[in-house]
């Protein structure tokens, strides 16, 4: 077993000193707003998700191991890996619960983590396409499910136990997936899972294993305790009385914005005011729209698009809105390529364990005559 690093002294986050930190240990921070607007957001502003502290890894004597219904069983150094081709894919990863603390106002989630919209970040991730790996195991026919474990032990669980999580096979043996040991063209850092994790397109963050260690190709999806805790329960469940299947289980993202400028609470001098931010949809869907309004939804203007930097990227977006003296509460959703829309209200997503908050995104501000 990985032991544990002591964050204190090694220093091992090397993060940016405005992040917004909500647990020390696991360390828990979100990006802050003006890093989300860059189309690739830099190493150290890049949202942390943890359960368990950092593990340390011996990336000499570290081996990944591919296992369950295979023909051939692997056990691959980095070495070994290195000498699949190499693939690199741009892909945004999103915490599934982003913008909980919305879900929050509406109603308390007890022992949760109270995210903003910073859990969300974009990065070019360079590695070896699962795939490759995986046909290079021979995976047998009933395998329908790919599942991931990591080195970091989480008292979360009961009893403690390694992260870990399965996405489908269909997905898995789509070419982005990768296990990747790069990020933004340098070493893929220990705070992000260093030597190996693995990075799923367009599905929530905690698909995204991180300190990689096994892979096992199974016919049901995986029994670790965090697949089946990231999923939306009924809104009068009890989280800790229901069962694996009471939920449903998070894979693909849903269609997401945020406003970034202006800034919540702010205050703006009244008249033309450009109004921008980006948009998220997972899985193989685009971002087709956003509408923006400055009047509750009596009126929606349509903001300028850019294109993805890939299929798994954000969207950046921004419009002009011609803003009144006073208070204003501006409101943007966004439609995907499915017509799919957001929610207009955290009322309607709002659940026990406050995850996949898809509402429309809205911000107060004060407006100066």
């Amino acid at each position: 077993m990985a032991d544990v690093v002591d964050i204190d002294r090694m220093g091992i986050w090397d993060k940016r000193d405005d992040m917004l930190v909500h647990q020390e240990e696991p360390y828990n921070a979100e990006t802050p707003p003006g890093a989300l607007a860059a189309p690739i957001t830099s190493l150290d502003a890049f949202y942390c998700r943890n359960h368990a502290p950092i593990p340390r890894i011996d990336s000499a004597s570290w081996r990944l191991r591919v296992e369950g219904l295979v023909d051939r069983p692997l056990e691959l150094s980095m070495d070994d890996l290195r000498r699949f081709t190499e693939r690199t894919v741009v892909a945004t990863l999103q915490c599934a619960g982003n913008r909980r603390a919305d879900l929050m106002e509406v109603r308390d989630i007890p022992g949760q983590v109270p995210w903003g919209p910073g859990a969300v970040s974009t990065a070019r991730w360079s590695g070896v396409s699962l795939a490759d790996v995986l046909a290079e195991a021979g995976v047998r026919p009933q395998a329908a499910h790919i599942a991931f474990t990591g080195a970091d032990v989480s008292q979360q669980a009961d009893p403690p136990q390694p992260f870990g999580g399965s996405i489908p096979m269909t997905k898995a043996a789509s070419g982005e997936v990768l296990l990747a040991w790069a990020m933004n063209d340098q070493a893929l850092p220990a705070a992000h899972g260093a030597p190996l994790r693995v990075v799923v397109p367009g599905w929530i963050g905690a698909r995204s294993v991180k300190w990689l260690e096994r892979i096992g190709a199974q016919a049901e999806p995986t029994g670790n305790h965090f697949q089946t805790e990231y999923s939306v329960l009924p809104p009068e469940a009890d989280p800790e009385a229901v069962g694996p299947g009471d939920g449903i289980t998070l894979g693909p993202v849903a269609i997401h914005c945020a406003i970034l400028r202006p800034g919540g609470n702010e205050r703006v001098a009244a008249g033309p005011t450009e109004v921008s931010g980006f948009a998220f949809a997972g899985e193989n869907r685009t971002v087709a729209r956003v509408d923006v309004s400055a009047d509750h939804g009596s009126t929606w203007t349509h903001a300028d698009l850019d294109p993805p930097e890939s299929p798994w990227t954000w969207q950046h977006w921004r419009t002009v809105l011609t803003l009144p003296p006073g208070e204003t509460e501006l409101v943007a959703r966004a439609w995907d390529s499915t017509a799919a829309v957001q929610a207009e209200s955290p009322v309607t997503v709002w659940n026990p364990r406050g995850y996949a908050n898809n509402a429309a995104a809205h911000v107060r501000l004060t407006c100066r005559p």
